[in-house]
């Protein structure tokens, strides 16, 4: 008896909690981009459907070091994560002189890339985020580029559905 009292118990304070999604800040984007808030939340339920399905918490890692894929089951509790403010906006592509100058990788411009400041696994990328102040900035040459512009957002999105949810997204 003690025991289902304690484990009710521990259910009524998950559920009253949300089950760990703690919110934080009213929900939606501060959109600087040329696309519509409408588009950034067709973008952003994508990548709660993707993530509800199947996460790849290594993507990054497969890709520069050969890693073996770190799949795991997807998680339900990402159709319930919500934008809390993030800001999502463009960054000038860095350009193909200073690519080559800093890694010796040849790029036409506009280069499609942008400086990635620490803690990322990369040094330039098409875009990135951070999640203390919730932010996603890409490289601006992908803004006119609809499927490309949407892939890399979802791909950020995913990030900070993931975060939210308590994930390690260091390879992501």
């Amino acid at each position: 008896m003690g025991r289902c009292l304690r484990i009710s118990i521990l259910l009524g304070i998950l559920t009253g909690c949300g089950g760990g999604i703690v919110p934080e800040g009213p929900v939606g984007f501060i959109n600087h981009s040329q696309h519509s808030d409408a588009d950034l939340w067709l973008i952003w339920q994508a990548a709660q459907q993707n993530l509800s399905k199947q996460i790849n918490l290594n993507p990054l890692q497969q890709s520069s070091a050969g890693a073996a894929p770190n799949l795991l089951p997807g998680n339900p509790l990402a159709l319930q994560v919500q934008p809390r403010q993030i800001e999502v906006d463009a960054e000038a592509d860095v350009s193909s002189a200073a690519l080559s100058a800093a890694t010796g990788v040849q790029r036409p411009d506009p280069t499609g890339l942008i400086p990635c400041p620490q803690p990322c696994a990369v040094r330039y990328a098409p875009a990135y985020s951070v999640y203390e102040k919730p932010a996603t900035w890409y490289a601006a040459s992908w803004e006119s580029q609809e499927a490309n512009f949407s892939a890399i957002l979802q791909y950020e999105f995913e990030n900070h559905i993931l975060k939210a949810l308590g994930y390690d997204t260091q390879w992501r």
